[in-house]
């Protein structure tokens, strides 16, 4: 087991760097911090490096003949490779998966078009695990999955479903020829939610927090949907509708 003291060190620099979605693309690994995300990472084999902060245990449920290699580090280093003003002194470095893509066998999809907001992307990647989904994708102008904001907020959810980054007009074509059902959601031109039939299998389209989703898109889909707003408020939150619709849809 390695110690590093110094903020100095060329491994804490790299750490560090995994914070930028830049290099986090360059090297296909990304940092999560905290003992509930970590164990779900290690049941699914992602884990390259575990990094504990000096004079704290490492979890008994941890201490398996195959655990990554443990690097112990200083306060300061915490501090400098955590996203949080009060870093909880345990972290992962993680790899990205690749994922493929069984249309005989995924039959519910969430797709994001333009969705920015971290929170908003982990509260829906976190719904859509909950409600059963089983693939998340993110098109163009979203915001990137391995965001830490992102990964807190989907609270381990990232390690149980396909999230995918593509071509939304590409999918909707491939969904619609494999007969799977594809709805956007939008305020004007679209009817209740509650006007078509849940079913086994589905695609939604849910988009950016003020634009929605694009116009091109919305005339691709097979029927697009509403949530009927009863109070004062111009529209829901994006992932609050998301969560709705999810659970509506599904059969």
């Amino acid at each position: 087991m390695e110690h590093i003291q110094s903020t100095k060190n060329s491994r804490v620099k790299e750490w560090k760097k995994l914070l930028a979605k830049k290099d986090r693309d360059i090297t296909g690994r990304y940092i999560i911090e905290g003992e509930h995300l970590i164990e779900e990472a290690l049941e699914t084999n992602d884990v390259i490096e575990l990094i504990l902060q000096e004079n704290i245990k490492l979890p008994d449920s941890w201490l398996t003949s195959d655990i990554p290699p443990v690097t112990t580090i200083s306060a300061d280093i915490s501090k400098i490779i955590s996203d949080t003003k009060t870093p909880q002194g345990v972290f992962a470095v993680c790899r990205k998966k690749e994922h493929t893509i069984d249309l005989t066998k995924h039959k519910r999809f969430l797709l994001f078009d333009g969705v920015q907001d971290p929170g908003n992307i982990g509260t829906m990647i976190r719904t859509a695990d909950a409600a059963g989904i089983d693939v998340v994708i993110l098109g163009e102008g979203s915001g990137d999955v391995y965001n830490p904001k992102v990964i807190r907020s989907a609270q381990g959810s990232h390690f149980h479903l396909p999230i995918i980054l593509g071509n939304l007009h590409t999918w909707i074509e491939t969904l619609k020829k494999s007969g799977i059902p594809v709805y956007g959601t939008a305020l004007e031109g679209a009817v209740s939610y509650k006007e078509v039939s849940p079913s086994d299998s589905f695609a939604l389209i849910v988009g950016n927090e003020g634009a929605g989703v694009a116009s091109d898109i919305l005339n691709k889909t097979d029927r697009n949907l509403y949530i009927p707003i009863y109070g004062k408020s111009e529209s829901l939150n994006v992932a609050v509708a998301a969560g709705i619709l999810l659970y509506y849809l599904r059969k």
